[in-house]
């Protein structure tokens, strides 16, 4: 009998306290019987870490020197695994029994690609977190059906934007091939980069539904100013960073357009400041973004124009950030700019 490939499970910490307790104690319950759990720490202040390696003695700790961010701390526990498929898993998750044996099931019919599972509220189990994470033309990430009731909408394996980094399952050999987080990025959006880095090499991102976790969401910062902040300056990033110079030409004065609307989005949340951080930040590193912009571009094969056309036109904004009326009336907005923009592309 042929042994199961080694899967190097990368839990990063920060003060997570009783959350990764439990979520370490789910993923010790894993029928999948060929894994390794490395629990990277960023100098938590809770000893949540220490306490995890006291009760789970097979876990391997790194314990960070300083807060490398979420990107590098899983960069450090991606290059300590030994597994031939990585999963990046955060600690705020319970996994089931039989989360390993569906992605492998996924991944024996689909081959190398990123997968996330069907995500679902900790606290709310029949709400659902993401249904799929998605690429909007405008650099906007958002994950399918957030805060929607579960009614097993999407029954089948089905390919999507981006696999979330609350828990992304994939293999060593993809990973060599598009590179690891990006540090710059130090938190959110992090994931939406290395999908948008895969789908320019042909890799694709997929959701699996049979693989169901709970998930209690941004148990640091939440809907807050400085995450505002990382999410916008990270969009902007990730839009200088992806899209061609002749591509990002034919958008400029839409999304110029679309900006104004940010600002006055991020004004009336009383996040101002958050958003002149960003614009500052991203001037600030302009040679930095060149040259990554530059990386990206040798390396893609598959054209902006045949990706942007898998790009949905609506985002899907939750109801706690955005309420119905604002949604529907930005949404409105970004789909016809969207359509508008596409249109343009595609024809030249």
């Amino acid at each position: 009998m042929l042994k199961k490939p080694l899967v190097s499970i990368i839990i990063l910490n920060y003060n997570a306290g009783e959350l990764l307790m439990n979520c370490v104690e789910s993923v010790f319950q894993t029928e999948y019987s060929n894994f390794e759990v490395i629990v990277v720490d960023n100098i938590s202040s809770d000893n949540s870490h220490k306490k995890c390696k006291e009760k789970f003695e097979k876990i391997q700790l790194i314990e960070n020197s300083k807060n490398f961010g979420y990107c590098e701390g899983n960069n450090i526990g991606i290059r300590k695994a030994k597994g031939e498929f990585i999963v990046i898993l955060n600690p705020d998750t319970i996994v089931e029994s039989n989360w390993l044996d569906e992605f492998f099931v996924a991944h024996s019919k689909y081959g190398d690609g990123l997968y996330q599972p069907k995500i679902l509220s900790l606290y709310e189990k029949e709400v659902l977190q993401s249904t799929g994470n998605m690429i909007h033309l405008f650099g906007f990430g958002f994950a399918r059906d957030k805060g929607v009731k579960d009614k097993n909408q999407f029954k089948e394996i089905e390919k999507i934007g981006y696999a979330s980094g609350t828990c992304l399952f994939t293999s060593s050999k993809v990973l060599d091939r598009i590179g690891l987080l990006d540090p710059f990025l130090f938190l959110y959006h992090d994931d939406l980069d290395l999908g948008w880095r895969a789908a320019q090499l042909g890799i694709n991102s997929y959701f699996v539904p049979n693989v169901k976790i709970l998930h209690a969401e941004s148990y640091i910062l939440k809907w807050s100013s400085k995450k505002f902040y990382w999410l916008e300056r990270n969009r902007k990033y990730c839009l200088l960073t992806h899209f061609s110079k002749n591509t990002y030409k034919k958008m400029r004065l839409n999304l110029l357009l679309v900006d104004f609307f940010v600002w006055i989005f991020y004004i009336s949340k009383g996040f101002l400041f958050a958003k002149i951080k960003a614009e500052l930040d991203i001037r600030k590193n302009k040679k930095h973004i060149e040259k990554k912009y530059l990386e990206l571009e040798n390396k893609k094969i598959i054209s902006d124009e045949n990706l942007i056309k898998e790009f949905p036109d609506k985002i899907f904004v939750p109801i706690n950030v955005a309420k119905g009326n604002v949604n529907n009336s930005f949404n409105s907005i970004l789909e016809k700019l969207s359509i508008k923009v596409k249109k343009k592309i595609l024809e030249n």
